[in-house]
């Protein structure tokens, strides 16, 4: 029997691992975090119907995932850095990515697994191809394994793609500033209102802010800066960092500056980052990878998550098809892996400078004309 070992307890992995045990074959997950409540996984998803979705079916899990899903979560706001409203689309119910909790649809697939198939707390520091084809992974404690196939699940920073691409992330020019108003209606309704039932993008050249309404009625913000990559370096007392970022937004909207004024959280930086469009490797026996450590890309095609589930969906079918043949299944799965990967890393990387370039937010205003069409 092929041992399989998947590194990283993502939504990927973590999908990947379901299908294959819905098949009966056995696989093993093993995730850096000491538990599924370790951290905080993020806002809203919107899983998409020719991806995230086909992978939910693929795992048995599509009813499940319609419980849990937003409604009105759909609705989407455009505004200048007046607070101009350029755009203001409720939720039809037709537009195929609805949104859902990302903790919430992570614990839906690790409910879904049995119990010890994902080994908490398992830090890996890195993996090499032994003699025999086969790979030995090594992990911080001092302990290692060894295995017939293994599969890289484990986001921007992989151990597991060394053993097949030299990429390596780089900094988009984009940074992120996380923070959170909690119980929007109550505590802020001026901010809940500017955001609205779902999404809001509100742009201007080489800046914004993103926001999004959950399902528990917290608006999550993103405040996007083009700036230097360790811009945040050495920044620890969170008045100074929220003054840092309100200096930037000095002329815009006191409603939208508000999101970062009044947060209830401290402020997050996050930098993003991407690999190569077109990122590709040569066939490695025994070894491949999905998701962010594929093909890592900014967020602003709405594909990570997606292209996460839809890879492992895609992965799982192939060795489903070719159970005593897996460089048969890898070679399947990367042949078309590539070629999708690519188009969605091109899109997210003329999405983002479509959005905080020239002309922002005419053009987006202009992109979600065309696709309405």
């Amino acid at each position: 029997m092929t041992s399989i070992t998947i590194i990283g307890a993502g939504l990927g992995g973590l999908t990947l691992a379901r299908i294959l045990h819905l098949h009966g074959i056995q696989a093993t997950v093993y995730e850096l975090e000491p538990s599924p409540q370790a951290r905080a996984q993020g806002g809203m998803l919107d899983i998409h119907d020719d991806t995230g979705q086909i992978a939910l079916r693929a795992a048995d899990l599509y009813h499940e995932f319609r419980a849990l899903v937003h409604e009105g979560g759909e609705a989407t706001r455009v505004l200048d850095k007046h607070g101009t409203v350029l755009l203001d689309e409720k939720e039809d119910g037709d537009r195929g990515r609805p949104e859902v909790n990302r903790r919430a649809l992570r614990e839906l697939l690790i409910g879904s697994l049995p119990a010890g198939m994902i080994r908490w707390g398992i830090k890996v520091a890195g993996a090499r191809t032994l003699a025999d084809g086969r790979h030995e992974v090594t992990f911080a404690d001092g302990s290692s394994l060894i295995t017939d196939l293994l599969i890289g699940a484990d986001g921007a920073w992989s151990k597991v793609r060394p053993l097949v691409s030299a990429a390596w992330p780089t900094y988009t020019g984009i940074s992120f500033v996380e923070t959170h108003l909690n119980d929007a209606d109550d505590r802020h309704p001026g901010s809940a209102a500017v955001v609205g039932g779902g999404m809001l993008f509100a742009l201007a050249q080489d800046q914004g802010f993103l926001a999004h309404r959950d399902s528990n009625g917290c608006l999550d913000i993103y405040c996007a800066l083009r700036t230097a990559e360790n811009w945040a370096a050495g920044i620890t007392d969170q008045d100074v960092a929220k003054a840092f970022v309100l200096a930037s937004f000095h002329d815009w909207d006191e409603q939208l500056r508000a999101l970062v004024a009044d947060s209830d959280d401290a402020l997050v930086p996050r930098a993003i980052y991407a690999l190569p469009v077109g990122h590709r490797w040569d066939r490695v026996p025994g070894v491949t990878l999905l998701g962010d450590a594929a093909h890592l890309m900014s967020p602003f095609a709405g594909e990570g998550a997606n292209l996460a589930m839809f890879d492992s969906a895609e992965l799982a079918a192939a060795i489903v098809a070719h159970p005593d043949d897996i460089e048969k299944a890898l070679s399947t799965y990367e042949e078309a892996l590539f070629p999708r990967s690519a188009a969605s890393a091109a899109e997210s990387a003329n999405n983002l400078e479509l959005c905080f370039g020239p002309g922002s937010p005419g053009k987006l205003l202009d992109l979600f004309a065309d696709h309405s069409r």
